[in-house]
C-alpha cells in the first residue's frame, strides 16, 4: 500500500483521499482505486513481472492503433506496481444482468465485435510477440495444452472410463485441423463481456495480457459462447455474421464465410473445453467456490453447442465422451443442493470472544458443529486507529483482506462448512452451528462470522441465525 502511495506521488501531486480494494478475478492480481479530489486511479499490483511486461507492451501498442485499451501513467521501476486510466467498473455482462438481451445489450456486444476486429488486424501490425507470457502463437501445442488442460482438470475427475490413447491421438488431430486456420493476428485469449467495460456507452478491454498470434474465430467464440451471457442462437449467428462483416473492411477483402464458421466452430469447441478445464482446475483443486458454481452452466454450454454442430473432422472417442458427460446425472454432481421453505436447517452462527465469554452456549439438541480460532490471524485490534471499530467497518474489512491472511483462511472454512451444510440439507437435519473465535470477540471474528453466513445464505439459500455476542453485550450496557 505504502508502495502505491508512493507511485501515485511520483506522477501526481494531489493527495489521495480514499483507496478501495477491487474484488479480485482468477489471477493473481490486485487492484486498487485511488481517489483524488478531481478523479481516480487504478493500481495494479503484480509480482510476475513477465505478465505485467506484456500487458504494459500490449498497451503502449494498442493505444498507437486507437484500440480502446486503458492509457498506462506511471510504472515502479521494479515493474510490479502500476498506474492506468480508470474506466469504472460497469462490465458489459453486468448491464446484461440488469437490462436482459435487449437492444441496448445487442449494440453493445456489435461495438465489442467492431473493436475487436480492429484490435486483432490494426494491433497485430508490427507487434513484437516475443512479449507473450507463455507461447507466442497459439499453434498446434498450445491447442493441444488446452485440450490436455480439459482432459486432466475435468475430465479425468469423473472417472468415467475412456481409451486414453485413442483419445489422445484425436486430440493431435483435432489440433492440427484447427492449426491451419485462416486469418491469424492478435487473439486476446479472453475475451469474454467481464472484460469488456462499458462507459458512456463506449466499449473499452481490460485483461489482454495472456494474448498471442491466433485464428480471428477464438476470441469470437469467446464472447459469444460465454456461458453466463447466455446468448440465444439468433443472437449468436447475427453477430457471428456482423463480426464477418466488420473483418472483411478491415481486411478490405472478402471472407470465406464457409470456411470461416466450420473454423469458427472448431474453435468454439476448444474454447468450452478449455474453460472445463479451467473451472475443474479452479474449483476442484484450487476449491475456489465461484467456479465450482459456474460448472454446471458451462456443461449447459456444451450441451447446446454438441446438440447443434456436428465435428468437422472424426473424433469418435470424443465425440462420445462429449454426450457423456453432459448428461443430467454429471450436471447434478456440480449443482449444490438448495434449500427450501420446508427445509429444517438453521444454521447459527457466532462470533465471541475466548477472552470475555468463552465458548457459546450449544442451545440446540444435537450439539456439535464447529469452533474456528480466528487468533491466527493478525489483530486490527492491535492498531489504534482500528481499536473502536469492529470487523464490519471498512477500514477494518480492508485491512483484514489486504493485509492479512483472512481470505485464504475463509476458503478453507468454505471448504469444510459446506461439506455439512449439504449433507444436513439433504438429511434433514434441524440445526448446525458455526462459531468464531478471537480475542475480544470484536474484529476478526465479526468480520468471519459476517463473511460465512453471506456465503452459505448465496450459495445453498439456507437459513441463518447470526449473533455477534460481544457486540450484543457491549449495546446491553450502552
Amino acid at each position: 500500500m505504502e508502495d502505491i502511495k508512493q507511485l501515485f506521488k511520483q506522477y501526481c501531486k494531489e493527495a489521495i483521499l480514499d483507496i478501495e480494494m477491487i474484488p479480485q478475478s482468477g489471477g493473481d492480481r490486485v487492484y486498487f482505486r485511488l481517489k483524488t479530489a478531481t478523479g481516480s486511479f487504478i493500481a495494479t499490483s503484480n509480482y510476475n513481472v513477465k505478465e505485467n511486461e506484456a500487458f504494459l507492451y500490449f498497451s503502449e501498442q494498442f493505444k498507437k492503433a486507437w484500440c480502446p485499451v486503458p492509457e498506462i501513467y506511471i510504472v515502479n521501476e521494479n515493474k510490479t506496481i502500476y498506474l492506468q486510466q480508470d474506466m469504472g467498473d460497469t462490465s458489459l455482462l453486468d448491464i446484461l444482468e440488469v437490462e436482459g438481451h435487449s437492444g441496448h445489450v445487442y449494440s453493445l456486444f456489435q461495438k465489442s465485435l467492431l473493436a475487436l476486429a480492429n484490435l486483432q488486424v490494426s494491433g497485430d501490425k508490427a507487434l513484437d510477440y516475443n512479449y507473450c507470457i507463455t507461447s507466442n502463437a497459439f499453434g498446434k501445442q498450445a491447442i493441444l495444452s488446452d485440450l490436455l488442460y480439459f482432459k486432466y482438470y475435468f475430465l479425468d475427475t469423473l472417472k468415467i472410463p475412456y481409451d486414453k490413447e485413442k483419445l489422445v491421438l484425436e486430440f493431435e488431430t483435432f489440433s492440427t485441423s484447427l492449426f491451419n486456420a485462416e486469418h491469424k493476428y492478435f487473439m486476446f485469449r479472453d475475451f469474454q463481456s467481464r472484460n469488456i467495460i462499458v462507459k458512456n456507452d463506449a466499449v473499452y478491454f481490460i485483461d489482454y495480457q495472456g494474448g498471442m498470434k491466433g485464428a480471428v474465430q477464438y476470441d469470437v467464440a469467446s464472447l459469444l459462447w460465454q456461458a453466463k451471457a447466455g446468448l440465444s442462437d439468433e443472437w449468436k449467428t447475427n453477430l457471428l455474421h456482423y463480426y464477418i462483416i466488420c473483418l472483411e473492411t478491415i481486411l478490405q477483402q472478402p471472407v470465406d464465410k464457409t470456411r470461416f464458421e466450420a473454423e469458427y466452430n472448431g474453435y468454439v469447441l476448444i474454447r468450452l473445453l478449455q474453460v472445463l478445464g479451467a473451472y475443474g482446475f479452479r474449483g476442484l483443486f484450487e476449491r475456489k467456490a465461484h467456479f465450482l458454481t459456474s460448472i454446471p452452466l458451462a456443461l449447459q454450454n456444451l450441451q447446446r453447442f454438441i446438440l447443434d454442430n456436428k465435428m468437422t473432422v472424426g473424433l469418435p472417442e470424443l465425440e462420445r465422451l462429449l454426450h457423456l458427460i453432459v448428461t443430467a446425472d454429471v450436471v447434478k454432481k456440480f449443482q449444490p443442493v438448495k434449500a427450501t421453505a420446508e427445509t429444517p436447517l438453521i444454521v447459527q452462527v457466532n462470533s465471541f470472544s475466548f477472552i470475555k465469554s468463552g465458548y457459546p452456549k450449544d442451545e440446540t439438541s444435537n450439539g456439535g458443529g464447529f469452533v474456528f480460532d480466528m487468533r491466527s490471524i493478525l489483530n486490527p485490534g492491535r492498531i489504534e486507529e482500528y481499536k473502536k471499530l469492529t470487523g464490519r467497518d471498512k477500514p477494518v474489512k480492508d485491512y483484514l483482506e489486504q493485509q492479512t491472511k483472512m481470505p485464504e483462511f475463509l476458503s478453507s472454512v468454505y471448504a469444510i462448512t459446506d461439506i455439512s451444510v449439504e449433507d444436513y440439507i439433504a438429511r434433514g437435519f434441524e440445526n448446525l452451528t458455526i462459531s468464531f473465535g478471537c480475542t475480544g470477540g470484536q474484529h476478526r471474528s465479526v468480520y468471519a462470522a459476517d463473511a460465512v453466513a453471506r456465503h452459505l445464505r448465496n450459495k445453498y439459500g439456507v437459513k441463518i441465525q447470526l449473533n455477534h455476542i460481544e457486540q450484543k453485550i457491549a449495546e446491553t450496557k450502552g
